[in-house]
């Protein structure tokens, strides 16, 4: 994976820190039980440990909380770039607050999906200058292979 190497670099220096999950998982909550869902349950039978808002904030749990300890406690962050998300993020909510986490270090990959890195950069510059993976040059199984194999140590 020599396009991801300074995330690769990050997944090896914290894998050395108990209790991380491999990957945050930033999505627009419009995709949770859709594009979302489908990327997390690829990345866990890839044997990926995936903190998935949908299944790591419990009844009662405070939800800025409860993501602010997963994207403490995550090796790296992928944001699923979809349309619903490029909606979301000019509204500065949750998903742009966990964009802002992830931004602020060298562990964030890109998974554009049903848009294009143009319509990114239109929205978040930043993001849209990380180098990531599209589900328009390979289908989300392939994509999440490929994560599965960026994460092992």
């Amino acid at each position: 994976m020599q396009t991801l190497t300074p995330i690769r670099r990050t997944v090896e220096e914290r894998a050395v820190q108990p209790d991380l999950r491999d990957v945050f998982l930033c999505h627009a909550w419009d995709d949770r039980q859709g594009a979302a869902k489908e990327l997390h349950d690829l990345l866990v039978s890839h044997g990926v440990s995936v903190w998935f808002s949908e299944k790591d904030v419990g009844l009662g749990v405070p939800l800025m909380r409860a993501i602010d300890k997963g994207l403490a406690n995550s090796r790296i962050g992928l944001v699923l770039v979809t349309p619903a998300l490029l909606r979301r993020l000019p509204q500065e909510g949750i998903a742009d607050k966990e964009l802002s986490a992830l931004l602020a270090r060298d562990q964030l990959v890109p998974i554009v999906h049903n848009t294009t890195y143009e319509a990114l950069r239109e929205v978040s510059p930043l993001l849209g200058s990380r180098r990531g993976l599209s589900t328009a040059e390979e289908p989300m199984a392939e994509l999440a292979a490929k994560l599965a194999e960026l994460v092992q140590v």
